[in-house]
């Protein structure tokens, strides 16, 4: 599959529809012809016995991504420049869908004006600013892009919000919730017990912590992941999918799982949103960017749009906590 995107992106084929190329593709399973790949067998073998997302690695594999240009996001994003799954439920547009999943994120923890809030994989904010905005809290968001980091400041001037340049690793201090939104991906499987970890140790008393991740149905690296080589090389150096598996081994005898919702199907409807903002604005950033890029951009996001349409890939929302809720967790009484 590496190979197939490396072709598109140079021109040497065309497709009028490449999410229902990959939707079907997926759903045939023509992936399992490169099992046995030495590609393949190279990429688990490097997977099995080597960190790629160590410190230094998230800070070298965020940066290729993240500090790509600022205005390229948001050529492709919505108004809160939101890069994670929208909530479609009872969205028409993908302003709303954002909206909606930043507020389900915040109803779900529960937050109340003069909390604190710690964002872990902050982005360009959204959630930070949601938080400070509607629910008065006190947010800290860490990321690992300058680009990102940059922008959130602008932008949320005036806001009890603070902005790191950090990894994950380095944070030691209690927060009442906490949430993870669309970066448990950049994590990898060799510090998925790490990571939780650190939100353990920064959960407060009787805090809750949100974690949001598209995962698979299988754990890398026991089946094969040639769909996601180009997306390796070319978008999300390090990226790696995590399992249901993996997530619950990860969370085993640190947090009580108090809540679990699978909304993945939305993932295609908020990538097909992100092509057309991206097509409609291309011509304001094409001098910069240049026509191959446009290409990769776009088969970036169009053949995972019919990989969620597929479903091979999920999106899960876990809401989490260390003692349990007493009498139970229920997100109606959340608000």
């Amino acid at each position: 599959m590496l190979g197939l995107g490396e072709a598109y992106v140079q021109g040497f084929w065309e497709c009028d529809a490449l999410d229902q190329l990959f939707d079907r593709l997926l759903r045939a399973e023509v992936c399992r012809v490169f099992r046995r790949h030495p590609l393949t067998v190279l990429i688990h073998l490097r997977a099995l016995l080597f960190n790629a997302q160590t410190a230094a690695g998230a800070f070298r594999n965020g940066r290729a991504h993240y500090n790509l240009g600022n205005d390229l996001f948001e050529a492709t994003l919505d108004r809160r420049m939101a890069y994670s799954c929208g909530y479609w439920r009872d969205a028409t547009t993908l302003d709303d869908a954002q909206e909606a999943k930043l507020d389900l994120v915040c109803t779900k923890l529960g937050l109340k004006p003069g909390m604190t809030l710690l964002d872990i994989g902050s982005g360009w904010g959204s959630l930070v600013k949601f938080a400070a905005e509607r629910y008065g809290v006190r947010a800290v968001g860490v990321t690992v892009s300058e680009e990102q980091a940059r922008f959130t400041r602008q932008s949320c001037r005036g806001l009890d919000v603070e902005i790191r340049i950090a990894d994950y690793r380095s944070i030691d201090e209690r927060f009442d919730r906490i949430a993870s939104v669309g970066m448990f991906e950049h994590v990898g499987p060799k510090n998925y017990a790490t990571f939780m970890r650190v939100a353990e140790r920064c959960l407060g008393e009787g805090g809750l912590f949100l974690l949001h991740t598209f995962a698979s149905r299988d754990s890398f690296p026991d089946r094969d992941r040639s769909e996601v080589h180009w997306i390796n090389r070319y978008i999300f150096p390090g990226l790696v999918v995590p399992s249901m598996g993996q997530i619950g081994s990860a969370v085993e005898g640190r947090f009580i799982v108090e809540d679990v919702e699978n909304f993945g199907a939305d993932y295609d409807p908020t990538l097909m949103a992100w092509n057309e903002r991206f097509s409609a604005n291309w011509p304001m950033i094409r001098p910069k960017y240049g026509d191959e890029f446009e290409r990769l951009w776009r088969y970036y996001l169009l053949s995972c749009a019919g990989a969620f349409r597929s479903r091979k890939y999920q999106v899960w929302q876990f809401v989490l906590s260390r003692e349990g809720v007493p009498g139970g967790y229920r997100r109606d009484a959340m608000h």
